[in-house]
C-alpha cells in the first residue's frame, strides 16, 4: 500500500524559508508523477507543484519563482524548497502520487506550515 509521510514544517515569519520532505513508500517511485498539494483553513484542498520522473514540473502560479519541488528517485523522497513565504502560504501540506485525474491516496497527516508575524 502506498504512504506517504511528510515533514519540515514549522512557523516562520513572512519573507522565511521552509523545506518540506516527503518518504515515500509502496510504489513504483522513480515512474511516478509526484505532487505537494495545500490545504488552507476553511479552503478546499489545492495542487502546489507537481514532477514528472523526467524531472518536468509544474507550479501553482501564486508560488511561481518562490517554490521548488525536487526528487531523489534513489531515496524515494520528494521534497518542496519554500522561499519568501508569505502569510496566503499557510496551510497544511501533503504529499502524493498524481494521477492524470487528480491526486492518488491515501493522503498522509500531512505537515503544518505557518507563515506569521
Amino acid at each position: 500500500q502506498a504512504r506517504f509521510v511528510e515533514s519540515g514544517g514549522g512557523v516562520v515569519q513572512p519573507g522565511g524559508s521552509l523545506r518540506l520532505s516527503c518518504d515515500v513508500s509502496g510504489i513504483i517511485f522513480s515512474v511516478a508523477v509526484m505532487a505537494w498539494y495545500r490545504q488552507a483553513p476553511g479552503k478546499e484542498r489545492e495542487l502546489v507543484a507537481s514532477i514528472s520522473p523526467g524531472g518536468r514540473s509544474n507550479y501553482l502560479e501564486p508560488v511561481k519563482e518562490r517554490f521548488s519541488i525536487s526528487r531523489d528517485d534513489a531515496k524515494n523522497m520528494e521534497s518542496l524548497q519554500m522561499n519568501m513565504l508569505k502569510p496566503e502560504d499557510t496551510g497544511v501540506y501533503f504529499c502524493t502520487k498524481q494521477g492524470r485525474l487528480g491526486p492518488i491516496g491515501p493522503w498522509g497527516q500531512g505537515t503544518q506550515v505557518t507563515v506569521s508575524v
